[in-house]
């Protein structure tokens, strides 16, 4: 029995900082060593620290090394695994530099607060090899439901644990099986919808790839409860790592007897199959996806029927997402009860965000219901990097909206979330700082809906097409008044007369920003300013000429040759006719005389 165990993040994030490298590298350094038989070194899920990445875990020493590189792995084997003195240097810890003191990660800002369920074994387990998921209780509740439990008793204990779908609608999940289980007939389906298209978020990617067996087994459960046996998970193309941790799972858990034919002896049987997405953003949408699974254009129908009536096939269907999935074994292991516990009344259990934009701490993060998005951003998060003042956070992607430092005491919740004009969403948490520009968020957003439109319905088609248009006046200074009207009312519309849901909420983002920072736009359509220097049309560069050095550095960084002036003689001017709002010349100044308007 090795005494340390060295867990490389293998995840995307690290696998592109080279962490492949860094297993090459620690296997080689212990054998030179001779450590062999002492330290192991196993590949892992995502650890949640992808801004400080590749990460590094020690186990049992409860250590994380972040942002290793290979010129490391030398010093670590050395002092570390041979000599027993942690490298202080590239630890994430508070310790106490004077005494030496290790503290516990888990004690950390980072993690204190987290819970981890949905991301139970990430970042723990090689997610390549079954015996190690199910040392850690992995297939014990599918073997509880089938040899101890019947398909009401399961569908009864999700609806008493209170779960709520993690991709964005945050409906009733033990509904959604009761509806699937009442409905007659022999050939049933359950589908894990892993066609994660929300910009900035790996929530679900992140799962897949640190802990497979824990949906697949959970897919299993479900078709058991609702009388299926055959699944689909349907996963975006552009997560090969994902993808090929799923086959790789699906072939050892058929191995072991754990998916297939007769299940623990039950008579159950149950197959998987993974059905590759071209990326398109509008098949998160159920309805959509299963076109998709069909082999037709993914494109939404009008509900109902909805899915649990006549779904895949035209059979019954239960679609869930990688999260929601990732916390049935849970529920099941431990009971309805105790999840209920965690959370709050209307929203139980966790949910895990993926934190990114203007913040220290980018990462993965899993948080009780309830926990307040200051918590999440400030303590977790670590706040604004640069000591710049917070703006906004964006929640739900580009059917979300964002909310301001006033509203950043609000508990974390569906219901709670949505009130404030946004909405959970899959789990992408933007961070903006002073530097944003909120009208040009919600264009950047507009263009991604206008783009990933599948063009079914004329209010999504042609609407958000008209909105974009709106937003680009405003931007470039041909905005007045009655754009920002225009904008409110066709917004509205939208919401009300769109197909799907997708096209209902593509709005959000404008409403919420013209709701919360009016003054921006009316800053853009009246002053033809733009407040966060964002919008280069509106912007200019100016030179105080009675500041210039007169020395030419900022003619010389200048790419449109706008800069006029003599060297040691002549102060230095820009042709505003000529200028391309770059600003090369203001970081290229040295003597702060260029200003930005």
């Amino acid at each position: 029995m090795e005494r340390i165990q060295v867990l490389v993040c293998a995840g995307t994030g690290c696998s592109i900082g080279n962490s492949g490298a860094l297993i090459d590298a620690f296997r080689t350094e212990i054998k030179s060593m001779g450590l062999e038989s002492e330290v192991s070194v196993l590949r892992t899920g995502c650890l949640g620290l992808c801004g400080v990445g590749p990460n590094v875990s020690i186990y049992p020493d409860n250590i994380i090394y972040k942002s290793v590189k290979v010129e490391d792995v030398k010093e670590i084997v050395m002092e570390h695994f041979y000599k027993g003195r942690p490298v202080h240097r590239l630890m994430l810890n508070e310790s106490d530099q004077e005494t030496n003191e290790v503290h516990d990660i888990n004690k950390t800002k980072f993690y204190e607060k987290q819970k981890r369920i949905a991301l139970h074994n990430c970042g723990v387990i090689d997610p390549e090899n079954i015996q190690e998921y199910i040392a850690k209780d992995g297939y014990f509740a599918l073997g509880k439901v089938l040899t101890e439990m019947k398909p009401q008793e399961v569908v009864d204990e999700i609806k008493e644990s209170g779960l709520r779908g993690r991709g964005g609608g945050g409906f009733p999940t033990g509904l959604k099986w009761q509806f699937a289980l009442n409905e007659p007939g022999d050939e049933k389906y359950v589908i894990c919808n892993a066609d994660e298209g929300d910009p900035g978020a790996f929530m679900d990617r992140s799962i897949l790839e640190g802990n497979p067996h824990s949906v697949i087994e959970a897919m299993e459960i479900a078709g058991y409860a609702i009388g299926a046996h055959h699944g689909y998970i349907y996963i975006r193309a552009e997560y090969p790592i994902a993808v090929e941790r799923l086959k790789h799972a699906i072939q050892e858990a058929k191995e072991l007897g754990l998916l297939g034919n007769d299940i623990f002896g039950s008579g159950f049987h149950f197959d998987l199959e993974i059905r590759l997405g071209a990326g398109a953003f509008v098949c998160g949408e159920e309805t959509a996806l299963i076109q998709s699974i069909e082999g037709e254009r993914g494109m939404p129908s009008p509900k109902p029927p909805f899915p649990a009536h006549k779904g895949v096939w035209g059979k019954p269907t239960i679609i869930n997402n990688v999260e929601t999935y990732a916390n049935i074994a849970q529920i099941i292991t431990h009971g309805a009860k105790w999840f209920r516990s965690i959370g709050t009344e209307t929203s139980a259990g966790t949910k895990v965000f993926a934190l990114g934009g203007k913040i220290v701490n980018t990462g993965l993060v899993e948080v009780p219901m309830g926990t307040t998005l200051r918590e999440v951003i400030y303590e977790i998060g670590g706040g604004c990097p640069n000591r710049k003042s917070f703006k906004a956070v964006q929640t739900g992607g580009p059917s979300g909206g964002c909310l301001t430092e006033s509203q950043l005491d609000t508990p974390i919740g569906f219901d709670e979330l949505v009130k404030l004009g946004s909405m959970m969403g899959s789990g992408g948490m933007i961070v903006l700082d002073e530097d944003n520009c909120m009208v040009d968020v919600a264009r950047f957003y507009m263009d991604f809906i206008v783009d990933e439109s599948c063009g079914k319905c004329s209010p999504c088609r042609i609407g958000t097409k008209r909105m974009l248009e709106l937003l680009e006046d405003i931007c470039e200074g041909r905005g007045t008044m009655e754009t920002l009207d225009e904008l409110e009312v066709l917004a509205t519309t939208i919401k009300d007369t769109a197909l799907c849901g997708l096209g209902q909420s593509a709005p959000n983002p404008v409403l919420s920003t013209i709701l919360q920072f009016r003054e921006e736009y009316i800053a853009h359509i009246i002053d033809k300013k733009c407040p966060a220097g964002v919008c280069k049309a509106l912007l200019s560069y100016e030179i105080d000429e009675d500041k210039c050095r007169k020395c030419g550095l900022c003619a010389r960084q200048c790419p449109a040759n706008a800069i006029d002036g003599e060297l040691g003689k002549v102060p230095y001017r820009i042709d505003q006719n000529k200028c391309i709002k770059c600003g090369n010349c203001m970081t290229a100044c040295h003597f702060g005389v260029i200003v930005r308007k």
